[in-house]
């Protein structure tokens, strides 16, 4: 880290030695500034929420929204307080209740690609290293902030339990790197976030919607041959969270084309609806619509288009349907 960084880290890190429960008082401060007087992406919450929960009345989507909030302020302060915590808090306070699913493959010599969501605290998880075998590298794939200071600063404290951080354009490099050193490698892969237009090559069903998702992660684990699991996180209590690991598949070469990805949502979203509040429900995560991705590929081609507007799309689109007119 540079020096900046390292001042930064070190204003976090104090303020991290705080308790828990002071944590969770601001918290509840920081929720009444966010969304009861800032309103932050309140419309993008309703509007996710309306679309995925047609089902819901309109008070049953307001409770999630609410709930959703104080839990977004509270995964915040749990985050600075990752930066102090000890291995032995960390398994008090989030347990990893089936980890020798993972002991097992390693020791046969396969190494695991699990899949999770931005669901409930994705950075507590960065503690997997604590609750199994040393012989195999726990890592993530992460895209960098763009603030690089805060980058470092997330960095340092991702990496302080264990597990390595890999780029996201390194992924593929450091699997190969890590399979040539014959070492195991248990990576997280964090799957729901919004596909640039040129990374669209598969739609599902989920939440209620046509949605479009990154396949990455299955061309990974197909190529490697890493087994696949399934991270469900849940929240019991408040500053306590358990985690089930669900395998998907240890053959992943006998899997039909995007049926890991197909499964991955499927049980993502059964873990969305068992308590959706704890999902990032702040994300735009459907705003690439299908109408809109073929308008940008070219029929003949395939090539997308990712610089034009939606007017210019649609105009070239005419122009192109009256010109091939006799």
């Amino acid at each position: 880290m540079n020096r900046r960084a390292k001042f930064l880290y070190g204003l976090i890190y104090l303020l991290s030695l705080l308790p828990l429960w002071v944590h969770y008082l601001w918290s509840d401060v920081v929720y009444l500034l966010v969304y009861k007087i800032l309103s932050y992406r309140v419309q993008v919450v309703r509007q996710n929420l309306s679309r995925s929960f047609p089902e819901k009345s309109e008070n049953e989507r307001k409770e999630i929204e609410r709930q959703f909030y104080h839990w977004l302020c509270d995964y915040a302060v749990e985050t600075v307080k990752l930066a102090s915590m000890s291995p032995k808090q960390m398994k008090r306070r989030i347990k990893f209740v089936n980890a020798d699913i993972i002991n097992d493959i390693v020791k046969d010599g396969q190494s695991c690609a699990v899949y999770l969501g931005h669901y409930c605290n994705w950075e507590w998880v960065t503690s997997l290293p604590l609750w199994i075998t040393e012989d195999a590298q726990c890592g993530q794939i992460y895209h960098a902030v763009e603030n690089g200071i805060i980058d470092q600063v997330m960095l340092h404290i991702r990496q302080r339990l264990g597990a390595v951080s890999i780029p996201m354009a390194e992924t593929l490099r450091q699997l190969i790197k890590y399979k040539n050193e014959n070492r195991s490698v248990v990576i997280g892969y964090i799957a729901d976030q919004v596909p640039f237009w040129n990374n669209i090559h598969h739609w599902c069903q989920f939440l209620n919607q046509d949605t479009p998702v990154l396949t990455g992660t299955e061309r990974l684990a197909r190529k490697m041959n890493h087994a696949v699991l399934y991270m469900d996180l849940s929240r019991p209590k408040r500053g306590y969270y358990e985690v089930e690991l669900k395998l998907i598949t240890r053959t992943p070469q006998q899997m039909g084309e995007y049926e890991m990805t197909d499964a991955y949502f499927s049980m993502l979203e059964e873990t969305i609806q068992r308590e959706p509040q704890y999902w990032l429900w702040s994300h735009k995560r459907w705003k690439r619509t299908r109408e809109e991705f073929n308008l940008r590929m070219d029929p003949v081609t395939g090539k997308i288009d990712i610089i034009s507007t939606v007017e210019q799309l649609k105009e070239k689109r005419k122009q192109k349907t009256t010109n091939k007119q006799p």
